[in-house]
């Protein structure tokens, strides 16, 4: 039962990691130009706030991602 739920937890996790990760701005502004993140650059040239708001939520659900990997590979 807790296997079961740990991983549509982390197919769920898994889907919004890559939609976080297509939304960043890369070379040619990917998918992020489409939505209007990274547009702006900051008085320190970092980016605008969304584009670092953006970086925070990707290391969370990254994180997340580990972390439940690991609770998976030690529950089997």
């Amino acid at each position: 039962m807790l296997e079961t739920l740990l991983s549509v937890v982390q197919v769920a996790i898994c889907i919004v990691l890559i939609f976080l990760i297509l939304m960043h701005s890369g070379k040619d502004a990917g998918l992020s130009g489409a939505f209007g993140v990274g547009t702006g650059q900051g008085s320190l040239g970092g980016g605008s706030l969304v584009e670092r708001n953006l970086n925070r939520w990707t290391v969370l659900f990254a994180l997340l991602f580990a972390l439940n990997t690991i609770i998976l590979l030690k529950i089997n």
